[in-house]
């Protein structure tokens, strides 16, 4: 069967793949956007589409701003592909994914990855028990099915996400315990250096003013510069205890959320061998690429948060370069008409992530909630904790690949999403260098889980069956 080519293909229905998406096709590109949710919107705006007038309400403006741009995708007639699992990309910008349990694959002449943010891990003492989840997983809960929690919640880390959340629970009619801020006097002073061009994006700081005021008055208690988070419990979550004004203290709850920031979701790049760099303002791991998005491998482009934390706006205004660089690529357009298409979007790039420096400072994660003590489980698949990965250093191992090897981390079903960021930095910390110097797992398909029998539904129909049933 022969294998369908388009002009482009989009991997990723957030804000960054609907614009990229668009604009391409209706600079008259073959499109396919490929997606795992059945609609578009990514998790930003996950089911906007179906979004009730009480959940567009309780969710607030930037939320419904999705709406927007999925209006854009169809009336661009862009073909999008949902219940899609992206679980392979190669450099040669062949994508195989999985649909309704068949295996499917698609040549492209120009790729463009947008496949987001992950969660920051929060690996704390207790942070595996059941009653502790992350607020971006909360939220999602929220937006595509209405579920909020039925007992008290406490609110623990920092980061806008953590602030935005409070607001919507608020709104939602949940009861917040309490607000356990791991910001302290010391970020503020680092922050304050990043003011001048914050407040050119005043808008994102009245919107973060708006939220805490709204907790504030709403009577929810505040904890400010908690140090040495801590869940207790035996099977399951009962109490968060903590470090602050002074003393240790503790707070009943048996649902805690905790959140300290996103970063960009990066196994699809790794895969294809692109070059990454540490980018030390936001603790993470980012692919290498040019202005327009494009990595090293020629005709691959990356985009959103992806690419590097910059949030809903800047991603959309990414994937509109982005689509420039591939259209310019295939010979849609020329550079001329590129770089005049261009203009706007970089400018109002330019403009969004004029706040980002504020941010990152601001909420940078503490080093306690990123490099846990030697009993704090690491690897929640496999089981391992950070003495496990220290001892693993000790022995000789001098990076996350050795450190697979000799403990099984990073080999469980998520693929050292949870865990990558932590083996990097626990090792770097332990061997006294750089995370850039320690490196991250080498990552290999499939990305997503698939068996034996949804591969074959790839093979050739003519292999797959006898003729005449024989």
């Amino acid at each position: 069967m022969p294998v369908e080519t388009v002009d482009v293909a989009v991997v990723g229905a957030g804000p960054a793949g609907l614009a990229a998406a668009t604009l391409a096709a209706q600079q008259g590109a073959s499109v396919v956007l490929l997606d795992e949710q059945a609609s578009p919107g990514g998790q930003i705006y996950r089911a906007i589409t179906k979004a009730t007038a009480r959940r567009i309400e309780t969710l607030g403006p930037d939320y419904a701003a999705g709406a927007g741009l999925v209006r854009a995708f169809v009336a661009s007639n862009a073909r999008h592909e949902g219940e899609a699992a992206v679980w392979q990309v190669t450099r040669e910008r062949t994508v195989h994914y999985l649909q309704n349990g068949v295996a499917k694959t698609l040549q492209a002449k120009r790729l463009i990855l947008c496949t987001g943010a992950l969660e920051r891990p929060f690996p704390v003492p207790g942070w595996t028990l059941p009653g502790v989840l992350g607020a971006g997983a909360a939220q999602i809960l929220l937006k595509s099915a209405d579920t909020v929690p039925a007992v008290p919640v406490v609110l623990a880390g920092s980061g806008p996400l953590l602030y935005l959340l409070g607001w919507q629970y608020l709104r939602a009619g949940v009861k917040i315990r309490a607000v356990v801020d791991t910001s302290g006097s010391d970020d503020y002073r680092r922050a304050f250096g990043e003011l001048g061009s914050a407040l050119a994006g005043w808008r994102a700081l009245a919107k973060g003013v708006k939220y805490l005021r709204a907790l504030r008055r709403a009577g929810v208690p505040f904890h400010t510069g908690a140090r040495a988070l801590a869940i207790e419990g035996d099977t399951a979550a009962r109490a968060l205890t903590f470090d602050a004004q002074g003393k240790r203290q503790r707070i009943d709850a048996s649902l805690i959320l905790l959140h300290q920031g996103v970063v960009p979701h990066t196994q699809f790049t790794w895969s294809l061998r692109a070059s990454h760099r540490w980018d030390k303002a936001q603790l993470c791991w980012a692919p290498q690429t040019d202005a327009w998005g494009e990595l090293d491998a020629p005709g691959v482009f990356v985009a959103g948060d992806a690419r590097g934390i910059g949030g809903a706006l800047a991603a959309a205004e990414q994937g509109r370069l982005a689509a420039l660089g591939a259209l310019c690529g295939i010979g849609r357009i020329d550079a001329a008409q590129r770089d005049a298409l261009a203009a706007a979007p970089q400018r109002a790039l330019r403009e969004t992530l004029r706040i980002r420096p504020f941010l990152d400072a601001l909420y940078r994660p503490k080093d306690e909630h990123r490099i846990p003590a030697d009993d704090v489980v690491v690897c929640r698949c496999e089981e391992v904790t950070a003495g496990e990965i220290r001892r693993c250093v000790q022995l000789g191992a001098p990076g996350p690949n050795q450190a697979k090897v000799f403990s099984r981390c990073g080999m469980g079903p998520c693929q050292g999403r949870q865990c990558g960021l932590t083996v990097t930095e626990l090792m770097a910390a332990e061997l006294k260098v750089s995370p850039a110097q320690v490196g991250y797992y080498r990552i290999r398909p499939p990305l997503k889980p698939i068996t034996l029998g949804e591969l074959a539904s790839a093979a050739e129909p003519d292999l797959a069956a006898p003729p005449n049933g024989h």
